[in-house]
C-alpha cells in the first residue's frame, strides 16, 4: 500500500468521526478495516495505530486549527474539510518524518478528490498559516 494510499484511507476513517460516538467510531473502524481486501496483517495494523494517534492528538489538532482558521468556527466547517485538515495537521506537526510541504500538498490532493471545487484553496490557506 502507497503512503497515499494509507493517507486516503486515514481520511476515510477519520471521516466517520463525525458520525458516530467513540464507541461506535471503534467498531466502524473495524469493519472498515476488516471490509478492506488489500492490506496485510501489518499494514492493517499500521493504520489502526495511526488512527489511533490521531485520536489522540485530536484535542490539539483542533485547538491548532481553530487558530489558523481565522472566521471560520469547527463546527462551520464542512466534515470534508475538516477531517482533511485535521489528518494534514497531525501529518505536520506531530509525525516527525514527514515534511511539512508533502503533507500541505497531500492534503490538497485529498481535497482534489474528496471535496468540492473550492476545498483545495482553502485547504491550502488555512495549512499555509500554520506552516
Amino acid at each position: 500500500m502507497t503512503r497515499r494510499e494509507i493517507r486516503e484511507h486515514l481520511f476515510l476513517m477519520l471521516f466517520r468521526k463525525e458520525f458516530h460516538d467513540n464507541h461506535d467510531l471503534m467498531e466502524q473502524v473495524k469493519i472498515y478495516l476488516s471490509d478492506l481486501k488489500e492490506p496485510t496483517k501489518e499494514e492493517g495494523l499500521y493504520l489502526n495505530n495511526r488512527f489511533q494517534a490521531i485520536l489522540e492528538k485530536l484535542t490539539s489538532i483542533d485547538d491548532l486549527l481553530s487558530e489558523a482558521a481565522s472566521g471560520w468556527t469547527l463546527g462551520r466547517m464542512g466534515k470534508v474539510e475538516l477531517t482533511i485538515l485535521r489528518l494534514a495537521v497531525f501529518e505536520m506537526k506531530f509525525d516527525e518524518e514527514m515534511p511539512v510541504k508533502v503533507a500541505i500538498n497531500e492534503a490538497v490532493e485529498l481535497a482534489k478528490v474528496f471535496g468540492g471545487d473550492d476545498t483545495p484553496g482553502f485547504i491550502n490557506g488555512v495549512l499555509a498559516k500554520l506552516a
